[in-house]
């Protein structure tokens, strides 16, 4: 008697399976195909902005502009100790003992910006492509620069208030 049920239980869960309606053709379905397969995954939201979308693709993004410390006492202390501090404008940024100039924009978004920019200060000049992004809606800002004179790691800002 054991054995027939075991063996039932499976015939009636496999005309279960086959009894269920299918889908009529041309449904709309939340998945989007990946491959010959046929294998599907959920389909990802559109972009919320882009290079088109911002009002000026020219400058930089208004959420990266103010100023950014990198230590709570370059926003807060004695401004000529503020070593740390750097103020992003709409086409530069400043330094304690520098200033860049942003040239061509390489990419944009509203929250991110990579450029080449030209660099003075002490009586010289660079050239670095640098990505200014924030990660998090405008709190923060990471800075990455790449070029002979970059600084060898990502250097993260707090927004000063």
């Amino acid at each position: 008697m054991r054995r027939g049920l075991a063996f039932a239980f499976p015939l009636v869960v496999l005309l279960a399976a086959c009894s269920s309606e299918p889908e009529p053709q041309g449904a709309a379905s939340d998945a989007a195909p990946i491959g010959a397969e046929g294998m599907t995954e959920p389909a990802l939201p559109e972009p919320t902005a882009s290079a088109t979308d911002l009002a000026d693709t020219t400058s930089i993004p208004p959420m990266l502009r103010g100023r950014w410390g990198l230590v709570k006492l370059d926003c807060t202390g004695d401004p000529a100790a503020a070593k740390g501090l750097m103020t992003v404008g709409a086409k530069d940024l400043e330094f304690y003992e520098s200033m860049a100039e942003l040239g061509e924009i390489e990419s944009i978004a509203e929250n991110a910006v990579t450029g080449a920019f030209a660099f003075e200060g002490e009586g010289q000049t660079w050239d670095l492509d640098v990505t200014l992004r924030s990660p998090d809606g405008g709190a923060t800002l990471v800075r990455t620069d790449k070029g002979a004179d970059a600084a060898p790691e990502p250097l993260t800002y707090t927004k000063c208030p």
